[in-house]
């Protein structure tokens, strides 16, 4: 029996947003995939774009950016700079032909939970539609 596919999928949380949200979830015993990785930063504005290339380049089939909600940012314009980068990076991935599906930018509050959890799973879902990567793909060969 052929085992079913899990993506792997990098997720840049906000220290006081979105991995609070991501905690919420999990202390809700909301259900979640196991397809993420979590990396923590105290801003999504802090998220390098770098890091996203590199997640891509080592293996990640999506890279998802996270952070407090416009007008909410604890360091005042962190999300602002976020938006720009990731505007930036989809259109460098546009360029060497990934999916939009790959690259993903959502804005989730401490109290989000649940919200949290379900956009793990409807990420999950479309990136299973779409298969793997094809940089992870060619990096491997």
């Amino acid at each position: 029996m052929e085992e079913e596919w899990t993506p792997k999928i990098t997720l840049f949380c906000c220290n006081w947003c979105s991995y609070a949200g991501s905690d919420d979830a999990g202390v809700g015993r909301k259900q979640q995939p196991p397809s993420t990785r979590t990396i923590r930063v105290m801003c999504s504005g802090r998220t390098d774009p770098g890091f996203v290339l590199t997640a891509l380049m080592e293996g990640s089939d999506a890279v998802l950016f996270t952070g407090c909600h416009i007008g909410d940012c604890h360091y005042i314009s962190g999300n602002y700079k976020a938006k720009k980068r990731f505007e930036m990076l989809k259109e460098i991935l546009d360029e060497i032909g990934l999916e939009d599906e790959r690259l993903q930018l959502q804005w989730i509050s401490a109290s989000e939970g649940s919200e949290f959890a379900e956009y793990i799973r409807k990420v999950t879902e479309e990136i299973k539609a779409i298969g793997p990567s094809p940089l992870r793909q060619e990096w491997m060969k």
